[in-house]
This record gives structure tokens, C-alpha cells and sequence, in this order.
């Protein structure tokens, strides 16, 4: 292996990037157009299911799960690194809190139930109360088993907030070990990573241990499809890759090799996955079988190349100075502003909105197409709406969505 030509090392830059920024909303507004389409997945079982399914969106989902939620945990991994170099462990744990830990009490006791009761309420025999349904939701235990989803019952869950209870978890065990770790090592270590990857290829087999856990733990279909471990890796290397501004290069001179191998992998592995799914009893999401664990490694391996070649392809330099290139202007500028602040309120909202807008559409007598695109278009502007109107325009309510004042 040759050491190919990278760029000298400097200091890691504490300045939004905003491409990061635009993946994050990105994602978010995609997980809209995700749900919806679970309404129609013959696999899925989603809170609100229309009569007629397809196998199409199973196909469709798998180009997003494959990168999508990982790169939300990397994103969130590179801003813990920037956030630790403002603040000291205790510091950046109480801001975790607030940032994560408000609106997941907030939301947990006002909007999560509301999926649940509507799965029921698609039983013609059901007809309980939402106020009736509330406290047997909230009959729960605690399985320190399960962590970090230590709040179980019957019917409680975390719905689409097991992101942010991951986050969360993830971010306040992340404070402990850098208030632990020693500092001397953590620079040496940092050190000899990014002297390593001045070889040409050098950022892909850290796909490996990802692969590794999703072949040998298995895939949980409730969190998009990863298994919880693996959105750990994604953070930690997130928070390495921030570190030292060596990674971003190698990221960028290698982001052509990952796409074309993870693309390879993913095309190759995908069909092995409906080939085990459709086997009798077959489950290739927790199955030990050969194929099963040979298209769980191939899905692993691929999804770490697709964000080496997506976070990589953006940050190519084209010409442009850096402080261009990072610094929206004008009308980008309030865009750029109003974009990356709404993330997590929308994250927050959008769930609800979309199982309550298909339980009202999946009654309707009409193909699955229009359908579906009824429930995208209106669940957007409901969750912008709500967002734009109830959550951003007052101190009180930005606080207990997670907002910055």
C-alpha cells in the first residue's frame, strides 16, 4: 500500500460546517417521506397500516437506512468534540441535558402516546380514550437489560425518540470517559490514527468493527434498521474524526473509492437480503445463518463507506478559500440560519403528525400513490407549520423543544 499526498495537518477549525448542517435537515425532512411509506410496507409493522401494501418501499427505505441515521450519530459525534473544546465534561453533559434531555421528557409525556393510541383505534373493537389510554401507556418498569431503553411497558416506548434516548446515552457515557480518560494518551492515540491514514484507503477499514457488530449482534428493525452498538461506533468516530483535521482530508481524497465500494457492496448484498428474507421464517435481520451474516456484513461495510464518500464528496475542495466555502452569505445566510436550528424540533414533531395525517388517509379509496403523497405533503407542511408557529416564536417553547434562546 502507497502513502498518497494529503494535505498538512492543522488545527481542527471550532466553525460550523455547513454541510453537516444541510445532511442533518436533510435527513430529517427524508424521515417524512420514510414513515409515510411505512404506512404501505408489507414488512413494517407501522402504527397506521393501509390495506393494500407493496414490497417496493422495502427496496426504496433500504437506500436511506443504509446511510441516513448513521450519519446523524457521526454528525452528532463530530459536534461533541467541538462542544468538549468549549466546555469541560460537566459542562457539556448539563448541555446535553437540556438539549436532549427536555425535549424527551417534553415530548414523551405529550406527543409519543399518540401513536400508540392510534394503533389501537385501528381496531374497530377498540374504543378507549386517548385520557383512558394515557395511564396505561405510562405503566412502566425498568429493564436495566435493555439499556439505554431502561423504561419498559406494555405499551410505553420511546417511538421515534430512541434517537434521541441513544444521543443522549451516548453523549453523557462520552463526558465520563473524557473526564477519565488521560489526555496524554488520548493525543498520542489521535496521533498515531491520523499518521495512519496518510495511506491511501486508510479510512475504509474502520468500517470493520461496524460490520463485525451488525453481522455477529444483528440489525434492530426499530431503530432503522442498525443495531444500537453500531450508532455508537458512528458517534465515537464521529468525535475521533473531528479531532484532527488529517481524518477530513483522507475523508476527502477517499471519498470516490468508498462510494464506488459501497455502492458495490450494497448492490450486491441487497438482493442476498430479500433472498433470506423471503426464505419460510427467515429473518436475515437476526438470523445466524451464512447468508444472513454475510449480507449483514456487506450492509455494515457499505454503510460506513457511504458516509466517507457523501461527508467527503462535500467537503471537496473546489477552488474556493475555506472561509467562503463555510460561510453562507445574504439570503443563505437566514436560510442556513432557520435550517439549523429546526432539526431536532422537527425530528421531534414529525412522527405524530405523519401516523395521525395516514390514519385519516388510509380510509380512503384511492391507489397507494396518491395516497402516500397526500400523507408526505401533508405531514410537511403540518410539521413545518407546528414548528414555525408553536415552537420557535417563544422562549418557553424553544426551551422545551431543545432550542438555543
Amino acid at each position: 500500500m502507497t502513502t498518497a499526498p494529503i494535505e498538512p495537518f492543522e488545527a481542527a477549525r471550532p466553525g460550523r460546517r455547513p454541510e453537516l448542517d444541510a445532511i442533518r435537515t436533510l435527513v430529517v425532512v427524508g424521515l417524512v417521506f420514510f414513515h409515510s411509506a411505512l404506512v404501505f410496507d408489507t414488512r413494517d409493522d407501522y402504527y397506521v397500516k393501509n390495506a393494500e401494501t407493496t414490497e417496493a418501499t422495502t427496496i426504496a427505505a433500504g437506500l436511506g437506512v443504509v446511510w441516513a441515521m448513521p450519519m446523524l450519530f457521526l454528525i452528532a459525534g463530530l459536534g461533541s468534540w467541538h462542544s468538549l473544546r468549549r466546555r469541560d465534561p460537566a459542562g457539556f453533559a448539563a448541555e446535553r441535558l437540556l438539549r436532549l434531555g427536555v425535549p424527551l421528557v417534553f415530548a414523551t409525556l405529550t406527543i409519543i402516546p399518540v401513536p400508540q393510541w392510534l394503533r389501537l383505534r385501528a381496531d374497530p373493537a377498540y374504543h378507549e380514550s386517548y385520557l383512558r389510554f394515557l395511564p396505561r401507556f405510562f405503566d412502566v418498569r425498568l429493564d436495566l437489560a435493555e439499556f439505554p431503553f431502561v423504561v419498559q411497558g406494555e405499551h410505553f416506548e420511546a417511538g421515534h425518540l430512541w434517537f434521541v434516548v441513544m444521543l443522549l446515552a451516548f453523549a453523557l457515557s462520552l463526558a465520563a470517559l473524557v473526564r477519565w480518560f488521560p489526555r496524554d494518551l488520548g493525543r498520542r492515540i489521535r496521533d498515531r490514527l491520523a499518521t495512519t491514514v496518510r495511506r491511501r484507503g486508510a479510512v475504509l477499514p474502520a468500517g470493520v468493527p461496524i460490520a463485525m457488530v451488525s453481522a455477529l449482534l444483528g440489525l434492530e428493525e426499530a431503530y432503522a434498521g442498525w443495531n444500537r452498538w453500531a450508532y455508537l461506533l458512528f458517534f465515537l468516530y464521529g468525535f475521533v474524526l473531528a479531532a484532527d483535521e488529517r481524518f477530513r482530508a483522507a475523508m476527502r481524497r477517499d471519498a470516490v473509492t468508498a462510494g464506488v465500494l459501497g455502492l458495490t457492496l450494497f448492490m450486491i448484498g441487497m438482493p442476498g437480503f430479500l433472498i433470506a428474507g423471503n426464505a419460510p421464517g427467515g429473518d436475515p435481520f437476526t438470523d445466524m445463518t451464512a447468508l444472513s451474516i454475510g449480507v449483514r456484513t456487506l450492509y455494515g461495510m457499505a454503510g460506513w463507506c457511504w458516509l466517507v464518500a457523501i461527508l467527503g464528496l462535500l467537503d471537496r475542495r473546489r477552488g474556493a478559500p475555506a472561509a467562503a466555502r463555510d460561510t453562507p452569505d445574504g439570503r443563505g445566510r437566514r436560510l442556513y440560519g432557520y435550517l439549523a436550528t429546526a432539526a431536532l424540533p422537527l425530528y421531534v414533531l414529525h412522527q405524530p403528525i405523519v401516523v395521525g395525517v395516514a390514519y385519516g388517509v388510509v380510509r380512503w379509496e384511492a391507489p397507494i400513490v396518491v395516497k402516500y403523497l397526500v400523507i408526505v405533503a401533508a405531514s410537511l407542511v403540518l410539521t413545518v407549520a407546528a414548528y414555525d408557529l408553536l415552537v420557535r416564536r417563544t422562549r418557553v417553547t424553544r426551551f422545551l423543544f431543545g432550542m438555543r434562546g
